[in-house]
């Protein structure tokens, strides 16, 4: 799977990748919330990608998220963070 992540620099705080959808407003806000408190991240918008990298993309998310709902920012390959959570995302990041 040779799927290309984005990068926003930033201060790394950890390996944050967030798996998203370009039309989501809640994928939105997650990546305007991590630009505000200047996290290094990496992200996916998952709907922009096609054939059966999608369907692989969608079995690595359900490996942290298995409803495979969006946003999903994954912290380390271990934390996770479903939906636009930001408070949790604050206090994970600050």
């Amino acid at each position: 799977m040779t799927i290309e992540k984005k990068h926003e620099s930033g201060t790394k705080k950890g390996d944050v990748i967030l798996y998203a959808l370009s039309t989501c407003q809640w994928c939105r806000k997650t990546k305007d919330l991590l630009s505000e408190l200047g996290i290094d991240y990496y992200y996916i918008d998952v709907d922009l990608v096609i054939g059966d990298d999608q369907k692989e993309l969608t079995e690595e998310i359900k490996k942290f998220n298995p409803a495979c709902s969006f946003p999903t920012m994954v912290i380390n390959e271990r934390d996770t963070i479903v939906g636009f959570d930001e408070d949790k995302i604050r206090e994970k990041f600050e």
